[in-house]
């Protein structure tokens, strides 16, 4: 394709991360004009605005939609994309980033660009949660109500997210689940059910290490009620790939789940909160989306940045919030 044909939509959250309408904008219009991209900048108003935009650009026959913000602006540009010949490119702004660190896309803005503008496009797969979109993963029980809180903070961040996680543990009760997983019939006390896309839910938090956003499967992960002492071993080992490994935890792979509880209740999607009946019939869209991603990934690099990750999250700081 002519480069001087090549269409580009950025669709950007004017509130993801200091300097979003100003640095940013002008880094990709530099960057455009430089290769001789058509070039159409937009900023997001208000709640599925960005899926607004983006149809919009489909139909225009848009061949990249960048996405500049964090996991609901993503999710918002990406299910507006489905099966589309458009191609998404992420410049993350968020606090966790799911699909973005899934995808092994850097987090500093200028290097995302990079990686966007060598277009190394594949497909992945997305899901579907009673026919609400999501891409990285969806979940019942406790991180729903800890995705609920979160959302109604006006700081977030990884402090404000152990926050919540805690204050949230305090009170949270416990529910039972029959989950459907493919031909299996599974009755639980469970603390949460993930229904996982990808590995992670973000932040380097992973909630199923082994799911592929390729294989047109699912990793489902059942939490079981825990106590106190419990918690520093699975924090460790969410952090560090190992939660399988956990007696608490129990592991399924499936193409379609549906899990039925005593009563609707908050689900989270991509970690965004949502209210749903008590039954949710969840399946997968094999090759919903084109994505550009890193060509190479330096293991050096993805080494550092979990270390750098794990440290924050156990740093001299953390013991403010208990108090």
């Amino acid at each position: 394709m002519n480069n001087k044909k090549y269409k580009v939509q950025a669709i950007i959250n004017p509130v993801s991360g200091a300097g979003s309408k100003r640095k940013i904008p002008k880094m990709i219009e530099d960057v455009c004009q430089e290769k001789g991209y058509l070039l159409t900048v937009s900023f997001t108003e208000y709640t599925g605005h960005a899926s607004e935009l983006t149809r919009h650009a489909v139909e225009k026959g848009v061949d990249l939609i960048i996405a500049v913000g964090g996991d609901g602006t993503v999710n918002e540009i990406a299910q507006a994309m489905i099966h589309s010949e458009a191609a998404l490119g992420i410049i993350p702004k968020g606090s966790g980033n799911g699909l973005a660190r899934e995808l092994h896309i850097p987090m500093d803005s200028k290097r995302a660009l990079d990686v966007i503008v060598k277009k190394h496009v594949i497909p992945i797969d997305g899901c579907k949660a009673n026919d609400r979109v999501f891409f990285t993963t969806c979940g019942v029980g406790f991180d729903a109500a800890v995705s609920q809180k979160f959302a109604r903070e006006k700081k977030r961040g990884s402090l404000t997210y152990v926050k919540n996680t805690v204050e949230e543990y305090l009170g949270y009760k416990p529910e039972i689940y029959e989950l459907l997983i493919d031909d299996q019939t599974i009755r639980e006390k469970a603390f949460l059910v993930a229904c996982a896309n990808a590995s992670q839910y973000g932040n380097n938090a992973y909630i199923a290490p082994h799911a592929n956003i390729q294989d047109g499967k699912m990793d489902v992960t059942i939490l079981s009620p825990f106590t106190p002492l419990d918690i520093p071993p699975l924090a460790v080992q969410l952090f560090t790939k190992q939660i399988e490994r956990n007696s608490k935890i129990k592991t399924f792979t499936a193409s379609r789940v549906t899990i039925i509880r005593q009563k609707e209740g908050v689900m989270h999607l991509d970690g965004e909160p949502v209210m749903v009946e008590n039954r949710i019939d969840i399946s997968i869209i094999p090759k919903a989306l084109k994505v550009i991603i890193p060509e190479q990934v330096s293991f050096t690099k993805e080494v550092r940045d979990f270390f750098e990750q794990v440290t924050r999250f156990f740093d001299k700081r953390l013991p403010y919030i208990f108090r």
